[in-house]
């Protein structure tokens, strides 16, 4: 077998691992997710404070997240993705464990935390693997961790079904998710720095190509967490739909994301970073309309679905360009992260506030609005159309520096 055709195997079967470890990611968020009533209850916080607590995840991975590239650069790419991922996965334990509200927010920190760096390290390596295979992924891999979190909130609907106790639950569910993301990161690229570069700043600010690249991923997560979390609530209160269709619209625009980042590879691949990301904005923009104009629940879920189709790449494209936008993907794969955790923690509160003050369909309004800035700013996106390393004899291997 030639040196080209087993380093050609080595990337492959990394993609493969690397796709393992961001199913397990969100399977932890989906295990954590369906069990957080029974953690309301078991530390006997009311629904205010638990806002106030649910708030400290993004907090913590806002604070982490510029560390991952110290961590890796010290210990190497696949070293610190297994620390960083059983850190994580482990951490899903602490939150059920918590017997108030102290406690709950400082286990919801060190969960946060544990996340965000985690998140870099491996969007970093897709971001790696996605150059030396000459095509797009990060799609994909995005749609695994979806993929995973739908597998770990199945596990945990049953598990809340049975009445089970939610630390028992997230024991055994750590357990196991740590095991299999032990596995997965043996195969994924062990990236070392090269011995005459300095280690990454363990705190600065990003750059400001990420922070550009970061402002398209703000729009995008903000209409992601507006929907999740509103669109049931906009057919009952706003169209008078019933609680069972009100659910399915949200089961919806979850499954069209989903498929989309699944199929989004080979659009990207074909049309480029900045085109998809456009087209993927009017899908948006006019899923948007459909529920703020349409009127009926037919047509509002129509627009929710469209509006789950037309984010879905945006943010795997955000981190892809971020990966190649600077001398310091991780650093650049970290602004982003954090500016987008920030969007999902504003847009949910910020839908409520507008509304109250006028209503949910101004809100959405304001939506449909961020929605059509993808079409205008999709060209800071073009870091992510430049052309990628071709695998050959001279860079086909692992390659000597962090990325």
């Amino acid at each position: 077998m030639s040196a080209v055709v087993y380093e050609q195997r080595t990337v492959r079967r990394a993609r493969y691992a690397v796709a393992a470890v961001f199913a397990v990611h969100g399977a932890v968020t989906g295990s954590f997710a369906t069990r957080v009533p029974w953690i309301q209850d078991h530390a006997g916080v009311s629904a205010g404070q638990l806002g106030l607590a649910l708030a400290f995840p993004a907090l913590g991975a806002s604070v982490a997240m510029p560390l991952a590239g110290s961590v890796s650069h010290r210990f190497g790419a696949r070293t610190a993705l297994r620390g960083l991922l059983a850190l994580w996965t482990l951490a899903l334990v602490l939150p059920a464990l918590a017997p108030n509200l102290l406690t709950l927010c400082l286990a919801l920190f060190v969960y946060g935390a544990t996340a965000g760096m985690s998140d870099v390290a491996m969007n970093a390596l897709g971001v790696e693997i996605e150059n030396r295979l000459d095509k797009s992924i990060m799609s994909g891999l995005h749609g695994m961790w979806s993929a995973g979190a739908l597998i770990g909130s199945a596990a945990g609907t049953l598990a809340a079904h049975l009445g089970s106790d939610a630390r028992l639950h997230h024991v055994l569910a750590a357990s196991v998710l740590t095991v299999a993301g032990l596995v997965a990161c043996t195969w994924v690229l062990d990236l070392q720095p090269a011995e005459d570069e300095d280690p990454p700043p363990r705190f600065a600010l990003p750059p400001r190509s990420a922070l550009l690249i970061g402002a398209v991923g703000f729009c995008a997560v903000f209409a992601e967490g507006a929907s999740l979390d509103w669109s049931a609530v906009y057919l009952r209160d706003q169209l008078e739909a019933s609680a069972g269709l009100a659910a399915a619209c949200t089961t919806g625009f979850t499954l069209t994301m989903a498929l989309a980042r699944f199929a989004g590879d080979k659009v990207v691949d074909r049309f480029g970073a900045v085109r998809t990301v456009r087209v993927s904005g009017v899908l948006a923009t006019v899923g948007g309309l459909l529920i703020v104009v349409g009127g009926h629940p037919a047509v509002a879920m129509a627009g929710f679905a469209l509006m789950g189709l037309g984010i879905a790449v945006v943010v795997p494209l955000c981190f892809a360009a971020a990966g190649r936008a600077g001398s310091s993907p991780s650093l650049a794969i970290a602004g982003v992260a954090t500016i987008t955790y920030t969007s999902g923690l504003v847009a949910p509160s910020a839908i409520g506030g507008l509304a109250q003050a006028t209503s949910l369909v101004v809100s959405f309004g304001l939506v449909t609005a961020l929605a059509s800035c993808l079409v205008v700013f999709a060209k800071v996106l073009r870091a992510g159309d430049r052309d990628r390393p071709k695998i050959s004899p001279s860079n086909a291997g692992v390659p000597d520096r962090q990325s």
